[in-house]
């Protein structure tokens, strides 16, 4: 039975960004993941997809980008090759093709068990990240056989998709990416949108990340929200990983023929029931949005930038006055739906009462317990926590906390 000071579980940026963090601080430790590192990235996305932040911000802990394209996105590969380097630089200790197969506690610390035996530690951190299983709303079971339903950790290409209609459900950074890209290979779809925070990839000549970075509304804390479940259950920005493109919202979508419908409600004999609410979910996006970009004006009035272009307000969302509320799916139309609702983690092999009621993991800025740590979640500590960029400055926090925990320990 292996026994080590600390076991990291996901070999994804939390994991790498963690076991740099313990290395430099010389804590022996072992990276378990149940594939090769970023297998998530190689398994789970599709092809199409570039990263929504530009190579600038890909930024880990005594790792960053050094490549000619700062402005530009990188593709799957690329960031695939981007994590394989870290790991190597930071000599991370990975154990792959190791799947934990569940987490107890003892009267020491930790016990994994993988399929390749039992591990014992003192400290244990919890890296599989927030997207480890796509949600698929329950209404899903009444969706006629012959329609193929798939969600976007399934979905590879427009290619794969039978001919003829094609519903995404949901209106966040997915799911209109998922349009634009299906819509464009020729498929008619429908967008089911509920809830979104439409905003433009550029503003005033810089990348909206930029301004969000440079602005500190990124460095957020848990401390400066009023309702952080709230904060961390935000919707994705509607963004694309590429500068050419400077909306990917409602209404470009709409340019482009896809017809948007309310949040799907539910699915009643074989049909699609939409949400009459795509007026209010409009105005509150468009409203959010302004709301950002009015904080980006005051701060570079306060920062005295000059030479900037004049702030900018944008037409509102468009949509129909009286919105289709019903799609038959049963009569041919419809061959495929792609259910862009959303993720949610996967903890269901720790064994331990570390849930809330809704069967959540409970923490307080990545601390679960003692000895038991989390890292990679939404808004975890600030509001990038999830984010390449944002992950290292989490990882270092709790990596202190860990150390300082030893030597309590120690003494």
């Amino acid at each position: 039975m292996p026994s080590i000071d600390t076991i990291i579980i996901g070999a994804g940026q939390a994991g790498l960004a963690m076991s740099r963090c313990l290395s430099d601080r010389s804590v022996p430790h072992v990276v378990i993941e149940r594939g090769q590192v970023a297998h998530s990235w190689r398994t789970e996305r599709w092809e199409g997809l570039r990263l929504l932040t530009p190579n600038w911000q890909s930024r880990l802990p005594g790792f960053a980008y050094r490549g000619p394209d700062p402005d530009g996105f990188m593709t799957m590969p690329q960031t695939i090759r981007y994590f394989e380097d870290y790991a190597g630089l930071s000599r991370v200790p990975v154990q792959e093709w190791t799947c934990v197969q569940s987490v107890t506690a003892d009267a020491v610390g930790y016990r994994v068990q993988t399929d390749k035996g039992e591990w014992t530690c003192r400290n244990l951190v919890l890296a599989t990240g927030a997207c480890n299983i796509a949600h698929v709303p329950d209404c899903a079971a009444g969706v006629p056989d012959d329609i193929v339903q798939l969600t976007p950790q399934k979905y590879r290409a427009p290619g794969q998709l039978p001919k003829g209609g094609v519903l995404v459900v949901g209106a966040s950074a997915t799911g209109v990416q998922l349009a634009s890209e299906i819509r464009a290979a020729g498929h008619e779809v429908t967008l089911a949108a509920g809830q979104h925070i439409r905003m433009p990839r550029h503003y005033r000549g810089r990348d909206i990340q930029w301004w969000m970075d440079r602005a500190g509304i990124l460095d957020m804390t848990t401390a400066q929200v009023d309702d952080i479940t709230r904060a961390r259950n935000l919707p994705s920005l509607q963004l694309i990983g590429s500068a050419a493109q400077r909306f990917v919202d409602l209404n470009a979508l709409q340019d482009a023929g896809v017809e948007i419908t309310g949040r799907l409600a539910t699915i009643r004999d074989g049909k699609a029931v939409f949400s009459g609410a795509l007026a209010n979910h409009c105005a509150l996006s468009d409203l959010k949005m302004n709301r950002l970009l009015a904080e980006i004006d005051d701060w570079a009035d306060a920062a005295d930038m000059t030479g900037l272009p004049a702030p900018e307000r944008f037409a509102p969302t468009r949509h129909a006055t009286l919105p289709r509320l019903g799609l038959p799916l049963s009569e041919g139309r419809i061959r495929s739906i792609i259910w862009a609702t959303g993720f949610r983690p996967d903890f269901s092999w720790l064994h331990m009462p570390v849930f809330d009621r809704k069967g959540r993991l409970a923490h307080d800025n990545g601390h679960v317990a003692p000895g038991l740590y989390v890292l990679g979640l939404p808004f975890l500590r600030h509001r990038n926590s999830a984010l390449i960029d944002g992950v290292g400055r989490d990882a270092q926090a709790l990596a202190d906390h860990l150390v300082a925990s030893r030597h309590r320990h120690a003494a």
